[in-house]
């Protein structure tokens, strides 16, 4: 039995010798490591050595007791978590649902989860925010755009069919979208701080919901790129990940989060500097939410490149919104930045 042959056994006991050494490689593949791992390097040749304990032998030993707690407490123990269930080769299991998973191509690795890795001896957050402001047309021009009216059209995940929508933007921090749908207008708005969706849903014609926490940030967030002049302020702490690349094009990874303001990840293509992707993340009480934008078709608009298409994914659906028209510098009443008419009542802005 193990427990004639090894020594310091406390969780895993009353096992054959060759069970036990199943176990252990279930172990190592659950967790895409080596015995070392959990174990001193000192073991290698020297089987003495396994019997020492560490932290990670601790924190093996909880999960151990942890996993047989959840089968017995809720499966009648039955084995049906185990530690591949969550680790499934990874040593740290992940939180965030993938969209590459999902959806055929993502922001994230199979094997990585939402916060990226600093990249050593890599160029700064500063150096290549500063090549984004550049690639876009530089901080005085960028200053100068202050508003915007646009038109394009908007197709849905589940709905392929181009609807009309109105894009409005007010520096700073101030954006309402208006997707004029087959039962409806569904207007999204961010302003003073505070977000709402207002759309038609089920016998009623408008629900009208004020967003939070997650929701909320990634609101601020979007209406504060809107006008980028102002991006190293999105965030208290930036880092800089290691490139990558999306679809064949090689890309700068940064990071930025900060208290109450959240956490996204960017992708800038390398050789243009310009913003091809930014990734956000919402906190549920079942895991944590990313939602992906990706920017193309940039073209110039008052001495500044603007992006004309935005592919917006979520883990359940996804919508593109084409720009056909963009008034800059427009007049833009400061209703239309208002939480949106209940129904019975006048929109705002008209």
């Amino acid at each position: 039995m193990a427990d004639d042959v090894f020594k310091n056994l406390q969780v895993i006991k009353g096992i054959p010798v060759n069970q036990f050494m199943e176990t252990m490689g279930f172990f190592t593949a659950s967790l895409g490591a080596d015995c070392t791992f959990c174990h001193v390097n000192e073991s290698n040749g020297n089987w003495a050595k396994y019997a020492d304990d560490n932290a990670r032998k601790r924190t093996a030993r909880r999960m151990v007791t942890m996993v047989a707690g959840i089968n017995r407490d809720n499966f009648g123990g039955r084995q049906v978590v185990t530690c591949y269930t969550c680790h499934r080769g990874g040593n740290r299991p992940l939180v965030t649902a993938s969209l590459a998973k999902l959806y055929g191509g993502g922001p994230l690795e199979d094997d990585s989860d939402d916060v990226i890795a600093d990249a050593k001896g890599a160029v700064s957050a500063d150096t290549i925010l500063d090549q984004y402001i550049k690639a876009l047309g530089g901080a005085a021009p960028l200053a100068k755009l202050t508003s915007f009216a646009a038109k394009g059209t908007y197709s849905g995940y589940a709905d392929p069919d181009k609807r009309p929508v109105d894009v409005y933007a007010r520096a700073p921090r101030q954006r309402a979208t208006v997707v004029h749908g087959a039962d409806g207008d569904s207007t999204t708005v961010y302003g003073n701080g505070a977000a709402w969706l207002a759309a038609p849903i089920t016998e009623r014609p408008v629900t009208v919901q004020a967003l939070t926490g997650g929701d909320l940030e990634a609101a601020r967030l979007e209406a504060e790129l809107t006008f980028p002049a102002r991006i190293k302020q999105t965030f208290t702490t930036w880092r800089v990940g290691l490139p990558t690349t999306i679809d064949d094009r090689d890309v700068q990874v940064v990071q930025g989060s900060g208290t109450g303001q959240g956490m996204a990840t960017f992708y800038f293509d390398k050789e243009s500097g310009l913003l091809l992707r930014l990734v956000r993340y919402a906190d549920s009480v079942v895991g944590r939410i990313p939602m992906q934008t990706d920017y193309s078709d940039y073209r110039d608009v008052a001495g500044v490149k603007l992006p004309f298409k935005w592919v917006y994914t979520w883990l359940d659906g996804r919508f593109t919104i084409e720009l056909t028209d963009l008034r800059p510098n427009v007049a833009i009443p400061a209703a239309r930045f208002a939480k949106p008419a209940e129904p019975g009542k006048p929109a705002p802005g008209r």
